[in-house]
């Protein structure tokens, strides 16, 4: 179980690690820090959540949520990465001898009531921006509904909540044939990563975007997403104007833009591929000193 929980803590840190030392658009990432986040912020973070992410087999998905969120909040001080959290925290909790695909299931049809009180607890705590109001299970109330019944209610207006009503779709399945796409792509991670994300927001949109911003500024986010990939990115050198276009627009109205949602998706995908096998982390190309500023992000 020690050499279980260890593996589980190493995927963890691999996929936090790889999601914010890449340069993906919009997001914060190295030489791209937001004024109130920055990339030393996400890496403390997820150092911080390490152990209980490691800790989450046979334990409740509700209370994980809620410890990490309780931990990562004692080293920054605004929300950082809640989104990770709870797409990741499930996908942690399935044990070792099985694969994700086929454990996922179990998972989410043992969640209860009590795992929906702690996640919106989790929530309320983490704050983070443009969640709005909702008739039926308000995170602002408390809910009476298990969780997996209270992320379908969400689930039209946050992929996040989606995964859970699906069965984790898009981060196991598509997810997965997008990551060995990107690696037919280029043999560099970091572009692998960027490429994933690129694909994501031109399929979906941006569910943060949508709720901050609005629904045509997430659809202006896939349409400019989709023609970096029209383009030929990375291949392309000419792309790279229309990657940049796609950064400038999401940097644009004090990064509100920011896609919050596809970089967490991004991370869950990573950890899945990770965890069962799929891929190495380069250890080179992703090593950075340890950075302790204080602060944090609202997203």
């Amino acid at each position: 179980m020690i050499a279980d929980s260890a593996y589980v803590r190493t995927c963890w840190l691999q996929a936090c690690r790889m999601e914010v030392l890449s340069p993906k658009p919009g997001n914060v990432s190295p030489g791209h820090d937001f004024a109130d986040a920055s990339t030393a912020d996400f890496l403390r973070s997820a150092e911080a959540a390490a152990d209980v992410i490691a800790a989450a087999v046979g334990q409740p998905v509700g209370r994980t949520v809620l410890q990490s969120v309780r931990a990562v909040r004692t080293v920054v001080s605004h929300n950082t990465n809640l989104g990770i959290i709870l797409l990741i925290v499930p996908l942690a909790a399935v044990p070792l001898r099985q694969t994700l695909e086929a454990g996922i299931q179990s998972v989410l049809s043992g969640l209860t009531v009590q795992d929906s009180c702690d996640v919106y607890a989790a929530i309320r705590l983490a704050a983070p921006g443009g969640l709005g109001r909702a008739e039926d299970q308000d995170v602002a109330a408390e809910p009476t509904q298990d969780l997996r019944v209270c992320m379908q209610l969400a689930a039209e207006r946050d992929l996040i909540a989606a995964q859970y009503a699906d069965g984790f779709r898009v981060v196991l399945q598509t997810g997965a044939e997008w990551l060995q796409e990107a690696k037919e792509r280029t043999s560099v991670q970091s572009q692998q990563v960027v490429w994933v994300a690129l694909r994501l927001l031109a399929e979906f949109g941006d569910s943060l975007i949508a709720r901050k911003s609005g629904q045509q500024q997430s659809a202006m986010a896939a349409a400019l997403a989709e023609k970096v990939l029209q383009a030929g990115w990375p291949a392309a050198a000419e792309a790279g104007t229309a990657l940049a276009e796609l950064d400038a627009f999401l940097r644009s109205d004090g990064n509100r833009l920011n896609p919050g949602t596809t970089a967490d998706l991004t991370a869950a995908i990573l950890f899945a591929a990770l965890r069962d096998g799929r891929m190495v982390m380069d250890e080179a190309l992703f090593a950075a000193p340890d950075c302790h500023p204080a602060g944090g992000r609202s997203t």
